[in-house]
């Protein structure tokens, strides 16, 4: 249709779809629970019971809640099997951090508690919510929850568990045996990317046993690790 200068109307811009957040076979109280959370953010849930999981393949998620226990693993490769899904935003519901690791070669990226708390479940979907949203800050910390080897300089070794990464850095948990200016190295896989070691040194630590690491700037080594980020952001 013209109108009456002969030209056809502008066509109205196309509105941005949401972020959706698949729930996967949850209970009714943290279904209702979550989709609560999620909803004060902006994204949309959309529940899935277990007989419908291959639903996480065909269909485009930013990210997926699912209860960690026996299969737990197999749907996250299921997910991620999907190339629209591959960089998907995984949370656990339930069990430890310890618990979570059993699933760290998919690199769940956070855990929420149980008994699921209103507070609780709010704090991390609020930390988390850029990733899923794909608004990113410049210097963006990717939640992942995974095994980090750390080895000191007079050769003590730590077992640990990552909570946040970033191309310069990365936040964990796991022992109280460090101190701020203490220089270290890690290693750790992320999904995509093999072993990768970078030195760096201590710059926080907290009572409740997690700590700060800030890489090594002049570690080329971290270049790896930079270009993993930059590819897990634009996927």
């Amino acid at each position: 249709m013209q109108d009456a200068a002969g030209t056809a109307p502008a066509s109205l811009p196309s509105r941005k779809a949401a972020a959706r957040a698949a729930l996967f076979d949850l209970p009714p109280a943290a279904l209702s629970l979550l989709t609560d959370c999620f909803r004060q953010f902006g994204i949309e849930t959309v529940p899935i019971p277990a007989e419908d999981a291959e639903r996480l393949r065909r269909e485009k998620f930013e990210a997926c809640v699912l209860p960690l226990g026996p299969g737990a693993g197999t749907i996250i490769e299921l997910a991620r099997s999907s190339a629209s899904n591959s960089r998907i935003v995984i949370y656990g519901l339930g069990g430890s951090a310890q618990e979570a690791l059993r699933y760290s070669k998919y690199c769940i990226n956070a855990v929420f508690q149980e008994p699921l708390e209103r507070a609780a479940a709010l704090k991390l979907v609020r930390s988390t919510r850029t990733l899923v949203l794909h608004e990113f800050r410049r210097y963006v910390r990717i939640p992942i929850m995974t095994a980090v080897s750390l080895v000191t300089n007079d050769g003590a070794r730590f077992a640990v568990t990552s909570l946040e990464i970033s191309s310069g850095g990365m936040s964990l948990k796991g022992t109280s045996g460090l101190e701020p200016g203490q220089l270290v190295e890690v290693s750790f896989a992320l999904l995509t990317l093999p072993r990768i070691w970078v030195k760096g040194n201590v710059t926080w630590k907290r009572p409740n046993k997690s700590f700060g690491i800030r890489f090594d700037a002049s570690d080329e080594r971290r270049r790896r690790l930079k270009e993993w980020i930059d590819g897990y952001l634009e996927n």
